[in-house]
């Protein structure tokens, strides 16, 4: 398979845009997807991944052992694979389901935890994760001890992370106006620009430039589990109603001979080439080479579905998800400050 992009060579640790176009996440190295997360070939995939051009990760101390994994794997390829050589991305903020912690006092304790865990001296993009579920002033002083964390070198761009597009977008323009943040950097959107929901896309040229964003990056390209063949996950916050309808274009692709995931995965990385990075979520080797193959089937259609994919996402997002085609469901509390 081909490479994405360089491979092995010093990327630029402050221009984030330069994020290659797949991202390996780190929300599977968690025992929400896998009972095991220390099973997954982590080491292996870290080094096809590098190999190929998909020279950035994406984690968060949320993510239960994911920095612990991460850490160790990058640490037994570094003479593979120096650290110059890739991105690392990841999280504050979110403790546990239902805990936050967006203190300056644990902010710099998280970033500083994070390092230690991921065994560097620096992290090249650190998200407050989960913003909506904290009010706005909790919001401002993370960002604002996010923000000394870069002018110490200690993290090298930093932004916000969420799943309500106008809440994050409200965020990002207010950060703007905020002496003491400045314009963020990076925000990464999950669930907002997939088969069923591209809120993302209908935003995304307004909200980057409003909001002065170097790059907005794209997570959960299936639905957190909702957009695949096997079973939606226990956790999901959607609907009964579109856990059904995506069963239903489940068995609509299966019986045309396709996919649900490969097809979704196509269709986001589709409509996010060029514009941002795309988080892939995958818990084996081959389940991110076909994500790899995925992208050149993409890439050599012109970055175009092709004629049969097409088709079927009509026909998904029309006949199957129709009225429920940019569905959400609730999260976080109620921001009467917007």
């Amino acid at each position: 398979m081909r490479p994405i992009g360089p491979c092995n060579v010093p990327v630029s640790e402050n221009d984030i845009a330069s994020l290659p176009a797949l991202v390996l996440g780190g929300a599977v190295l968690n025992t929400q997807y896998n009972d095991d997360p220390t099973q997954v070939p982590i080491d292996e995939m870290l080094r096809y991944a590098f190999s190929h051009g998909i020279t950035a990760i994406d984690t968060s101390p949320y993510y239960g052992p994911s920095e612990l994994i991460y850490g160790n794997a990058l640490d037994a390829l570094k003479q593979e694979f120096p650290r110059e050589t890739y991105f690392i991305c990841t999280k504050v903020g979110r403790v546990r389901l239902d805990e936050f912690d967006y203190s300056k006092e644990h902010v710099r304790f998280s970033v500083l935890r994070s390092c230690q865990r991921l065994r560097t001296s620096y992290l090249d993009l650190v998200y407050l994760h989960d913003i909506e579920f904290v009010p706005l002033q909790n919001t401002l002083e993370a960002l604002r001890e996010l923000r000394a964390l870069k002018a110490e070198g200690i993290i090298k761009n930093f932004g916000l992370s969420g799943y309500p597009v106008d809440y994050l977008k409200y965020v990002t323009k207010k950060c703007v106006l905020e002496p003491e943040i400045g314009p963020l950097d990076a925000v990464l959107s999950y669930c907002n620009l997939n088969l069923q929901n591209t809120l993302l896309e209908d935003h995304y040229d307004s909200w980057k430039s409003d909001s002065q964003l170097k790059v907005i990056n794209n997570g959960s390209i299936l639905s957190m589990s909702l957009l695949r063949a096997q079973e939606t996950k226990t956790f999901h916050p959607c609907s009964q109603e579109l856990r059904q309808l995506a069963s239903k274009a489940a068995e609509y692709t299966r019986d045309n001979s396709v996919d649900l995931a490969d097809l979704a995965t196509r269709y986001a990385i589709a409509k996010w080439l060029d514009k941002g990075s795309t988080v892939l979520g995958v818990s084996t080797l081959q389940e991110l080479q076909e994500a790899l193959k995925n992208y050149w089937l993409v890439q050599d259609n012109g970055g175009c579905l092709d004629a049969n994919d097409t088709k079927l996402v009509k026909h998904i997002q029309g006949a199957i998800f129709g009225d429920h085609m940019n569905e959400t469901w609730n999260s976080g509390i109620r921001h009467d400050d917007m």
